[in-house]
């Protein structure tokens, strides 16, 4: 089955399967990482004002317990290698799928940091004992103990180090400690963790959970996002072919589930303005961004050198950028516009902020700068 995609419907098939429209917004942190998938988190404070952006009437505190009481979700590396919030019961699989080619990938790094491969392993021993009886640890305390064993921790080399022991599944982010986070074995953090033998047959189940959370899109956006090769993204796809609707739309032909089509909108009738923190799933979940904002303001999202910036999108386009600022007594978001915004946009915005100020449980003022 073929059909065509207007601009406006594959935008708001995304916001939708993004849980970023209005009617599609979770009641939960937790249901919200499980649908997704994999959540980035590169920066934890954005990755908290993404989850806010999605979900109705939760708090940062709200969060906080979710990811250190219940463990419904844990921070770790995974996906290309990246930090993400990852339910509990995903940690296991993804890892299993998608951490081997992200080491692989680092090799020559460890190599110029002088990580050997025997020194990275016997890392692992150091870093399970340390942490067994002195966990958790923040980074500092962490190099510290490493040092004394004569694990070399300069510059980069530790930060290789921890991620190399989460991608093998050792370790993984616990609780925060004034305002720093704090590493713990994985399996102290998730008494119920067993790591799994990578398995290609379960890749199919991952790419119809992807087009689930992020289709319509290609085998192409799968490979992006996962850090996998072209080819088994393409077999991943392929394995799925006769339960999704091929379809062409302004940025090329796309994928969604054949469930997905039945609620394909005519129109996108409300405005759906939403404040998207950096690195928002949103914006580098797909290989291309021309759907998502103007080829003139690309640069004000997507500047390179891996950047993503924080933007305010209204029907899914980016057109604006955004910051929130915030000091011991006062907070306000800033709104830099791309062209001047319609008048009518303002209660849309204020709205937003709201929303912001609730779930970080603070006042916050709105600034909307000249062009």
């Amino acid at each position: 089955m073929n059909s065509d995609l207007s601009l406006a419907q594959l935008r708001r098939l995304r916001l939708q399967n993004q849980r970023l429209a209005e009617d599609a917004r979770m009641a939960s942190a937790e249901s919200l990482v499980r649908e997704l998938c994999a959540l980035q988190s590169q920066e934890w404070p954005s990755a908290q004002l993404a989850i806010a952006a999605r979900t109705t009437g939760i708090t940062q505190e709200d969060l906080r317990r979710a990811r250190e009481v219940d463990r419904s979700f844990v921070l770790t590396w995974g996906l290309r290698g990246t930090l993400h919030l990852v339910a509990a019961e995903d940690i296991a699989p993804q890892l299993a799928l998608f951490a081997e080619r992200a080491i692989s990938g680092t090799n020559r790094r460890y190599q110029q940091l002088g990580l050997s491969e025997i020194i990275r392993e016997n890392s692992l021993n150091h870093i399970a004992e340390i942490l067994a009886t002195d966990g958790p640890l923040v980074r500092a305390e962490l190099a510290e103990k490493l040092g004394a064993r004569g694990t070399p921790v300069a510059g980069q080399a530790i930060h290789h180090l921890v991620r190399y022991a989460a991608l093998r599944g050792l370790i993984c982010f616990g609780p925060e400690r004034e305002g720093d986070l704090t590493y713990v074995l994985l399996s102290q953090w998730l008494p119920d963790y067993k790591a799994q033998e990578a398995a290609e047959e379960t890749l199919p189940t991952f790419a119809r959970r992807y087009l689930r959370a992020y289709g319509p899109a290609t085998s192409a956006d799968f490979a992006r996002w996962t850090g996998i090769s072209a080819k088994r993204a393409g077999a991943a796809f392929a394995a799925i072919a006769g339960e999704c609707v091929s379809c062409e739309s302004p940025v090329g032909a796309v994928s969604l589930l054949k469930q997905q089509i039945q609620h394909l909108p005519e129109s996108q009738a409300e405005p759906n303005l939403r404040f998207l923190p950096r690195y928002d799933n949103y914006l580098l979940v797909y290989e291309s961004r021309d759907f998502m904002v103007e080829a003139a303001y690309a640069k004000r999202v997507h500047p390179g050198g891996g950047l993503i910036r924080a933007c305010v999108i209204i029907r899914g386009e980016a057109v604006a950028n955004w910051k929130l600022e915030q000091r011991r007594k006062t907070a306000r978001i800033v709104v830099s516009p791309f062209q001047p915004l319609d008048k009518s946009l303002l209660p849309l915005l204020e709205a937003e902020k709201e929303r912001v100020a609730r779930f970080l449980g603070r006042e916050i003022d709105l600034k909307i700068e000249d062009e």
